[in-house]
């Protein structure tokens, strides 16, 4: 069973410890399936603050389930590193800092034709320009919750923990009550 919804690294961050497991797993009744793109660890084993702030990463059981999020043919390897190319020098040329893993996530979803969350301002705007289907991670929260996948408390807890992490999404506050229609609960 290959993932078909990519979660780009900010938006693995902030929810791979809160909804576990994360990646790999059905949800609603369309039966979406996460995943990762591999280069996601290595993203992570490179960078020192990603590491200490994020030391639940390196436990056994997220590892585990961060393997083989998908099957992807020869072919399709091919075509995502082409790809990978031109977005890269999109995000050049329009002054984008998107990373190269991130990158990578965009190449994997325009080639797979799948969504990708992300809050990722500069993600965003690449994924606007090659039409490639986004959502944010409360927009995700959201969809989890209309499903019946969570509920409003556990939406709730993971909006303070990211409250007191000091780690927010762009527009948290407007699109949470927005989505939610209540005020952002505090940590």
């Amino acid at each position: 069973m290959s993932a078909t919804v990519i979660v780009d690294t900010c938006s693995y961050f902030r929810l791979a410890q809160s909804i576990n497991p994360l990646l790999k797993t059905p949800f609603c009744e369309e039966g979406h399936i996460l995943g990762v793109i591999k280069n996601l660890h290595e993203e992570y084993k490179q960078n020192p603050r990603l590491k200490s702030k994020f030391g639940w990463v390196d436990q056994p059981e997220y590892e585990k389930n961060r393997q083989s999020c998908f099957r992807i043919s020869r072919n399709d390897q091919i075509e995502i590193s082409n790809t990978f190319y031109f977005i890269r020098d999109t995000a050049r040329e329009e002054k984008l800092t998107t990373g190269k893993v991130d990158i990578q996530a965009l190449a994997h979803a325009y080639i797979l034709e799948i969504p990708i969350i992300s809050d990722d301002i500069d993600l965003l705007a690449l994924a606007k320009i090659y039409e490639i289907k986004t959502y944010n991670s409360l927009k995700f929260l959201k969809i989890l919750l209309d499903c019946g996948h969570i509920d409003m408390d556990m939406v709730r807890a993971i909006a303070s923990y990211w409250s007191y992490q000091n780690d927010t999404p762009a527009s948290y506050k407007k699109d949470f009550e927005k989505l939610f229609n209540e005020t952002v609960p505090s940590n």
